[in-house]
């Protein structure tokens, strides 16, 4: 269904490549799917090219085009989890938002009036950045990494905000859970979504970590968020 294209970068060389599914008919919105640390894979694929079935003009930016272009890789191979978090140390978040900015920009030529956000694990991380820093219209984060150590910018927070936090996520400790619902419980604009006993990763579309029916709830409360926030 989809294609990718290039899209040119805020203040820096070079283009991002990024994955794009056009919607049969006028888009009701734009969504931008931000990877996990494995690359605009064939999953994030199936999900962009999901919102798409739904109405959205949907893309997902290569977070790692800076260093590791096109890289695809699979989480159930111990080799590539090595490889995917060696990206993960090399990564900048400040110039992820930046890459936000400029598919945000990229979605309003194309004439679209809003733009949410859906991302995973680092790119849930980048959800709760875009709600505090950028101008899209509503954000959803996946088992985000590292918000605890940013919730002193909770009080930026402008548009819609939901996150999706595993309680059994072994790369967010039951403290820096604690910490995020002690600030963003009480934060305007932000919707915590718990899931009992469940580890990081458990809404990927396949492979080892994913859980069937926690995914599909998961799934159709952010659909039913994004509906609400973008329409």
């Amino acid at each position: 269904m989809g294609q990718m294209i290039s899209i040119n970068p805020i203040d820096a060389d070079g283009a991002i490549p990024a994955y794009v599914a056009h919607p049969e008919g006028t888009a009701k919105a734009g969504i931008i799917v931000i990877p996990e640390i494995f690359g605009v894979n064939a999953g994030i694929r199936s999900k962009v090219d999901s919102w798409a079935a739904l109405g959205y003009l949907a893309i997902a930016p290569d977070i790692f085009w800076r260093f590791a272009p096109g890289v695809e890789l699979d989480p159930d191979v111990p080799t590539q989890m090595q490889e995917a978090f060696g990206y993960f140390q090399q990564y900048d978040a400040d110039l992820g938002v930046d890459d936000i900015k400029a598919v945000l920009a990229w979605a309003k030529d194309q004439g679209l009036a809003k733009t949410g956000l859906v991302g995973f694990c680092l790119g849930g991380r980048l959800a709760y950045m875009a709600a505090t820093r950028t101008t899209v219209d509503a954000a959803v984060g996946y088992y985000g990494v590292m918000i605890d150590t940013m919730l002193d910018e909770a009080s930026h927070i402008s548009a819609p905000l939901a996150l999706h936090i595993p309680t059994a996520d072994h790369f967010v400790s039951a403290e820096a859970q604690a910490s995020i619902h002690a600030t963003l419980d009480h934060t305007p604009h932000v919707t915590l979504w718990d899931y009992e006993g469940l580890d990081h990763g458990f809404a990927a579309e396949t492979g080892n970590r994913r859980d069937d029916d926690a995914a599909r709830l998961a799934d159709q409360r952010t659909r039913d968020f994004l509906a609400t926030n973008l329409a």
